[in-house]
């Protein structure tokens, strides 16, 4: 088996491993580290949770602990699409780099750019940052990328979601045509592919898992789901997603539950909170302090649930992640690689369950042929259940609209009918029109027992007047 003393890094960057608690490699980092040593473009691909950001971070080190770096200047570049992920790299490198005197910056938005700039004008080694933030400080003249060595491109096909594409195309032109690249992915799309065909030159491809694989040790399950009613479907499906983590008892100790859409988190947040669970969101329209405070709570315990939008499926390394719960099938197959990578890390055991309703089973099939393998279907624990009720009193959406009886409806069409039977003729003309809006020319027995169609022989004198004589009376 390859120790980490195998691969030529840094006497202080064993240290700081050793005392990390780590002692082998990871397959992705046994085959990354030695070509990126030696100064070799590299392609790492490898499902989530196998160690990448260490792939990239441990050489980085051992090549940069020699030599300073210059003001605005930095000596490498690590991009990551999302600010969680660049967090991440940096708790890392603090974690690996403790005993090499290497500085480095933190780019990301919500933070203020004074303080970034203050950075980056004593120098920074490493320079750590999302693709918009970057690109403001180098538009307004603070950053120079003429002096990078080593560039980073962490989780490349996230950046291909996000948009990100032609901002890495324009970095890669702002830096070195001699820089040193590192790529990696967990899934490898056509667009990624012909990037790094166009800016890698004769890479290490560093391939440990089939693409797009999940984790043998994650357990996986659908539940097919279809509402009683439109109207009803969003409220049940919240039901049953408390039905499947109450299902896991004690087994659940903390959990993500992920949604498509930021609108839906923050409602299936209130709503877990409402019931008695200890949830909150996160999502990219959140303040970055609050999103950091959210993920602190969640990595320290004090938070059970994290109901996120995909911005926490990439970069979140919480290890003891015991469940994921797909509120909503992924749009992109990819997604569902990430989402439920966050769960079943460092070789612990995870579960991942999804519900999926009728109009998202295409989705479900693009999943099932990008993992190469049927997701179990799972049993409905809801199937027998009749739908709650509640007041939805805490600002979540009420759980079940209030229900129009059809007997009530019934009696008031009557009431109105024979109203209008006996009624004076000013109350007429109102009254019939408020009785085709609820559902009009619908037969009426009088009070003799006879079928009255429409208004019968009960029409008021005056409709049979000519509009002169009514002005006239």
């Amino acid at each position: 088996m390859t120790k980490f003393s195998d691969l030529n890094l840094n006497p202080k960057v064993l240290k700081a491993i050793d005392e990390a608690g780590y002692e082998s490699p990871t397959p992705i980092q046994a085959g990354a580290i030695p070509p990126a040593l030696e100064g070799k473009d590299v392609l790492g691909i490898a499902q989530t949770g196998t160690g990448k950001t260490a792939s990239f971070t441990l050489p980085l080190i051992t090549q940069l602990a020699r030599g300073r770096a210059r003001a605005r200047m930095p000596r490498s570049l690590v991009l990551c699409p999302t600010r969680e992920l660049a967090a991440q790299v940096a708790e890392n490198f603090d974690t690996y780099a403790k005993y090499v005197k290497l500085t480095k910056a933190l780019l990301i938005g919500g933070v203020s750019f004074k303080e970034q700039d203050l950075l980056i004008d004593k120098g920074v080694d490493v320079l750590i940052a999302t693709p918009g933030r970057l690109l403001d400080h180098f538009e307004r003249g603070k950053l120079i990328l003429n002096d990078v060595k080593v560039m980073v491109v962490d989780e490349a096909d996230r950046m291909l979601d996000m948009g990100f594409i032609p901002d890495i195309e324009r970095i890669f032109g702002l830096t070195p045509f001699t820089r040193q690249t590192l790529f990696f992915s967990a899934t490898m799309a056509p667009e990624i592919e012909r990037i790094t065909n166009t800016f890698l030159s004769a890479p290490e491809r560093i391939e440990v898992a089939r693409q797009a694989t999940t984790g043998e040790n994650i357990a996986q399950g659908v539940v097919m789901f279809k509402g009683s009613r439109r109207d009803r479907e969003a409220s049940e499906k919240r039901k049953l997603l408390r039905a499947l983590i109450d299902a896991e008892g004690e087994k659940c100790t903390n959990a993500i539950v992920f949604c498509n859409r930021k609108v839906d988190v923050d409602i299936v947040a209130k709503s877990l909170k409402k019931y008695g669970y200890d949830a909150a969101p996160i999502h990219g329209d959140l303040d970055q302090s609050q999103r950091t405070r959210t993920l602190d709570g969640f990595r320290e315990g004090t938070l059970r649930f994290l109901v996120a939008s995909d911005v926490a499926a990439r970069g979140l390394d919480v290890p003891a992640v015991s469940h994921v719960f797909n509120f909503d099938v992924p749009s992109h197959a990819e997604d569902y690689v990430h989402r439920i990578g966050r769960t079943g890390r460092a070789g612990r055991d995870g579960k991942a369950m999804m519900i999926c309703i009728p109009r998202d089973e295409k989705n479900l099939a693009d999943i099932e042929k990008l993992v190469q393998r049927e997701i179990p279907r799972m049993d409905n624990p809801l199937k027998s259940d009749k739908p709650e009720k509640t007041s939805g009193g805490t600002g979540a959406k009420t759980e079940d609209p209030p229900k129009k009886t059809r007997s009530r409806s019934r009696k008031k069409d009557e009431a109105e009918t024979q109203q209008i039977a006996n009624g004076t003729p000013e109350e007429a003309p109102k009254r019939s029109r408020g009785r085709r809006g609820s559902g009009g020319g619908a037969d009426k027995s009088d009070r003799g027992g006879n079928k009255v169609v429409g208004l019968g022989d009960h029409t008021p004198e005056f409709i049979g007047l000519s509009f002169k004589e009514r002005i006239a009376g």
